[in-house]
């Protein structure tokens, strides 16, 4: 029950300083954008310390520690990659307009119109 309330309380914090910026237009818009980002970073604060934004939190930080785990291709590993798949999609571009043609040739043959 207490992380529906703290929930709570941050979709109130987040939604009452989203409200101020769209109704206090005779304030600054960098006041403005500084109050809602301060209710989302205090919105974020309260949501994480509920059950399950520990676990998002936990999520994430596993997510960075897999992606640090990548290994990403080279510049050329790219390179090769990329003029390996243009050429191939040529290729079977021209083999498809072949069968295309043979066929088109063939329905005509058959239907008289050639």
């Amino acid at each position: 029950m207490a992380d529906k309330i703290k929930l709570s309380l941050a979709i109130l914090v987040v939604a009452a300083s989203l409200f101020v910026y769209y109704t206090q237009g005779e304030i600054s818009v960098l006041y403005r954008v500084l109050g809602v980002f301060a209710g989302v970073i205090i919105g974020f604060l309260i949501a994480a310390k509920t059950e399950k934004g520990a676990n998002s939190i936990a999520f994430v930080r596993a997510s960075v520690i897999e992606m640090k785990k990548v290994v990403w291709p080279s510049k050329k590993e790219t390179t090769q990659t990329t003029l390996t798949v243009g050429v191939m999609v040529v290729i079977v571009g021209i083999i498809l307009w072949t069968f295309d043609q043979i066929i088109g040739w063939a329905v005509r043959l058959l239907t008289g119109q050639g």
